[in-house]
């Protein structure tokens, strides 16, 4: 098989139920700064045709469920992917066959262009009037979910210093460089998506309780029938992974590290490490507003207890380290 042509076909459930895409589906939700979102008026002779749903399709077979959504997105509707700044996204996994919607933000205005047969129309939509739409069934029974966490700014700050502690590996007779290392680790992660276990506060109790939710979830929209036949579907809306603000901050002979680490803002500590994390996060929350949630990853319970009275939620660096797949068997 040419791993590089689409996996366009159907796929059958052992019910008898079908799913368009071979190797799954993805579709992206955009959002802009006026608070609109990109939807698409499908064809009339589509499955559900008629209703409003996202811009996506089937994967290709060696793409991840990002690259199909933005990929799709470009084709269909000519979405620039470097017009937008990645937020979360949701996977619908049947074991046979699985949907994610990849969530984004415009970080640059575009309009949106109809360029194949699978749209009548492009549009944004204000969110509060896209429940008023005749929506694809799965994007309605989604959209809800989504609609929040579209509105949830989520930055994590990381205690460098602590998370480094954590594994005694000699990256103390080299602070700089170690430091150097992890960071650059870090940023390959984060630029993966990070996953939901680390904004789900209570560690591996958030990480079991989002993966119960989820099953409960699949389980029950995929009895509905609301995906039966549909050549795209929404999962629930609950995400998978996240895109997150990501700031580390350094202190002491860490402060030497380098100035590039794509997706982090690298914070060096003037004086000490737990005072910087402390004022980060009361400058987070006063930007962000109540809707945010900021995660402070450390083991220090001192530090823990400052971070949590000035509005952060606190995770260990064991959780980090699984989150952003520095340590993913661990």
């Amino acid at each position: 098989m040419n791993t590089h042509e689409p996996a366009d076909g159907w796929v059958e459930a052992p019910d008898g139920r079908r799913f368009w895409g071979r190797a799954g589906a993805a579709g992206l939700l955009v959002v802009d700064p006026d608070d609109r979102v990109l939807l698409q008026h499908r064809a009339d002779w589509s499955h559900f045709g008629g209703t409003w749903g996202l811009p996506g399709g089937a994967r290709h077979h060696d793409e991840s469920a990002v690259e199909g959504a933005l990929r799709e997105s470009g084709e269909e509707a000519a979405v620039p992917g470097d017009a937008l700044r990645l937020l979360f996204a949701s996977e619908l996994d049947l074991g046979f066959w699985s949907y994610t919607t990849v969530v984004a933000r415009a970080v640059r205005p575009f309009e949106p262009v109809v360029s194949d047969a699978e749209s009548i129309a492009l549009s944004w939509v204000p969110a509060d009037e896209v429940a008023d739409l005749p929506l694809h069934p799965g994007f309605a029974a989604s959209w809800p979910r989504l609609r929040v966490e579209m509105g949830a700014d989520v930055h994590v700050v990381v205690d460098v210093a602590n998370v480094l502690g954590s594994r005694p590996d000699g990256w103390w007779r080299d602070r700089a460089g170690a430091t150097n290392r992890f960071l650059d680790a870090v940023s390959r992660g984060v630029g993966h998506g990070v996953a939901e276990s680390l904004v789900v506060s209570g560690g591996d109790r958030g990480r079991a309780a989002v993966a119960s939710r989820r099953s409960a979830a699949d389980a029950s929209t995929a009895d509905s029938g609301a995906f039966a036949d549909a050549s795209t579907a929404e999962p629930p809306g609950a995400p998978t992974w996240r895109w997150p603000g990501m700031t580390v901050v350094v202190e002491g002979d860490a402060r030497a590290v380098g100035d590039t680490f794509p997706g982090l803002t690298v914070v060096r500590a003037e004086a000490d490490g737990d005072s910087a994390i402390v004022a980060r996060v009361r400058e987070l929350r006063a930007v962000s507003g109540s809707a945010s949630r900021v995660v402070v990853v450390t083991a220090d319970r001192a530090l823990a207890d400052r971070a949590v009275a000035a509005g952060a939620t606190v995770v260990g660096p064991g959780v980090f380290r699984r989150a952003v797949g520095l340590d993913p068997h661990g």
